[in-house]
């Protein structure tokens, strides 16, 4: 049995997107994952499965919500070792002591041509940005609420993406054991 961790993008988000974290639970075990456990609302989820079944999850668990709930939310499956590399390259260590200013934004795959430049112009001064591999980091001191950064990440990077604070990170982390 191989641990996962699996991420799910626009879940229970303004009201849009329902999908209870009991549901959520049911599907994966549905789907032949055990030891399920969920982190807050919006779609984070630790489990075990059989190794030759993780590269097939997100396929599945789309299609397994769409018939449950009617929308088909991105998800990425993770290995522990993702997250951890992806804790060991945070380009803003100084930032981790206020971890909701750091966001770790997990990609689909490597950005082929990131418009990088396209980035750079949606940054205010306190905002810093970094693309390591297929991990987009981003440390927003005013928050990402009202940031155009943020908003405007995925598009300019050209990838799908879902992003969690470093709370979360570190939280998932544990939880993967």
């Amino acid at each position: 049995m191989k641990t996962c961790i699996a991420l799910f993008r626009g879940i229970n988000v303004g009201g849009k997107n329902l999908l209870p974290m009991k549901e959520l639970v049911a599907v994966l075990e549905e789907l032949g994952c055990r030891d399920v456990r969920t982190y807050i609302q919006s779609g984070n989820a630790v489990f075990t499965c059989a190794g030759r079944e993780a590269p097939k999850l997100p396929e599945r668990i789309r299609q397994a919500i769409k018939k449950l709930r009617g929308f088909e939310p991105q998800v990425l499956v993770l290995e522990p070792g993702e997250i951890e590399q992806a804790m060991k390259n945070n380009p803003f260590p100084e930032a981790v002591d206020e971890p909701q200013t750091l966001h770790v934004g997990f990609l689909a795959t490597t950005p082929a041509a990131p418009d990088l430049e396209g980035l750079e112009n949606l940054r205010i001064p306190s905002e810093q940005f970094r693309l390591i591999g297929q991990v987009f980091y981003l440390h927003a001191p005013a928050g990402i609420g009202n940031s155009r950064l943020a908003a405007g990440a995925e598009k300019r990077l050209g990838v799908p993406m879902t992003a969690r604070n470093w709370k979360t990170v570190c939280r998932l982390r544990d939880m993967a054991g």
